[in-house]
């Protein structure tokens, strides 16, 4: 545990995004996985005005600026073989741009059934399929599904679905998360509080649900962990958390390794509060399932997962000045980008010599975005009671 500590308390911001005109929420982050990335890393940021920026990650420079208007861009995604950046949107498609050309158009257009309002989905990692997730409209949560490649017999542009999953999710499908190794794996979460595990080589839904688990609130996060990612792990908009060991599911092992309903009211931190969970993080090399969490004002709190619960390692300072929305880790080198309300990008790296910021003001946000917002309160949802 000692040596977990200290790398993450290691950590210093390394560079901080330069000011922009147009302040916004940074809701989600995606760094570039290609070979060519090695040459210039890219990364890709949700931001709360419905546009994606593609920055230089070394120095934190906007490149580029795409807009799903006149929908929202819910989640980004690079592709995991090339610099495709991807987004669903509340105009009933995903959306893929080439994140190193500055045209404003979309080289590829997944398109949705009608009335699809997409606000999840992911890729798989071969880059064979996209999956997204809708609100609901009527009685209808689709998980709707493309083929992603490219056919050289037909450069149209835009794509019809290859089918869709309709009912596993009783209400909107606010997660999309593929296996990291597995191309047929994927699971889903909603605001019903299921948690699905899909197989999609396997025809028809019904058979290709794997198993079914609920949080018994509105999902906010799923993620794959543990050895050859046969674990689940998915917090909730009440800051619960929960975490499945797929292993056990045809044993008389418990699937449920933990099961918080508020983590905020029980993880013992060192120093300080904690307001809200921003996501998961498996680091591969440590085998171990770290919890991100933070303050209103900034404070980022990394905790260990174990069976007997959430442990808190270390809490990074300075960096932000109100809530962190969003971070993303890169295994090859340790460090770490975050973004949050104060409209900064940060970049932090390990055993670098911390670099003295001024910190930014938190900024008030236009009504125009706030559906967009998470609200981070107990009420927020209802709690669903188990019967």
């Amino acid at each position: 545990m000692e040596k977990i500590e200290e790398q993450f308390a290691n950590l210093n911001i390394v560079k901080r995004s330069s000011e922009t005109k147009e302040p916004t929420y940074l809701l989600g982050i995606d760094t570039s996985k290609s070979i060519q990335a090695e040459k210039e890393n890219l990364v890709a940021v949700l931001c709360s005005n419905g546009s994606i920026r593609i920055y230089d990650k070394e120095r934190l420079y906007i490149l580029r600026e795409f807009s799903g208007y006149p929908g929202l861009l819910n989640g980004v995604k690079f592709a995991n073989s090339c610099d495709s950046v991807y987004s669903s949107c509340t105009d009933g498609t995903v959306k893929c741009w080439d994140a190193r050309l500055a045209s404003e158009k979309p080289v590829q257009l997944f398109k949705g059934y009608p009335s699809n309002i997409f606000i999840s989905f992911d890729i798989n990692c071969n880059d064979h399929v996209i999956c997204a997730g809708t609100e609901k409209v009527d009685d209808d949560a689709l998980l709707v599904f493309w083929d992603a490649r490219i056919n050289s017999q037909d450069l149209s542009t835009t794509k019809d679905p290859l089918g869709a999953y309709s009912e596993t999710h009783s209400d909107d499908v606010t997660q999309v998360c593929f296996h990291p190794n597995n191309p047929n794996m994927v699971v889903s979460g909603s605001t019903d509080g299921l948690v699905n595990v899909f197989d999609i080589s396997v025809d028809n839904e019904e058979d290709a649900l794997v198993t079914t688990c609920n949080s018994v609130s509105s999902v906010s996060c799923v993620g794959w962990s543990g050895k050859d990612y046969k674990q689940i792990y998915c917090m909730t908009h009440d800051e619960g958390f929960c975490w499945w060991d797929l292993n056990h599911l045809d044993t008389d092992e418990p699937i449920t390794c933990l099961n918080i309903q508020d983590v905020r009211e029980v993880v013992n931190l060192k120093e300080g509060i904690l307001d809200y969970l921003i996501g998961g993080l498996y680091h591969e090399k440590m085998d171990k399932l770290f919890v991100v969490g933070g303050t209103n004002t900034g404070i980022i709190h990394l905790m260990s997962c174990s069976i007997s619960g959430l442990i808190h390692v270390t809490s990074l300072h300075g960096g932000h000045a109100a809530t962190v929305r969003s971070f993303s880790w890169n295994m090859q080198d340790d460090s770490m980008l975050t973004g949050g309300e104060d409209a900064q990008l940060l970049l932090w790296k390990p055993g670098a010599i911390g670099k003295t910021f001024t910190k930014k003001d938190s900024m008030k946000i236009a009504s125009s975005v706030s559906q967009r917002v998470r609200v981070h309160s107990n009420d927020s949802y209802k709690r669903r009671k188990k019967q």
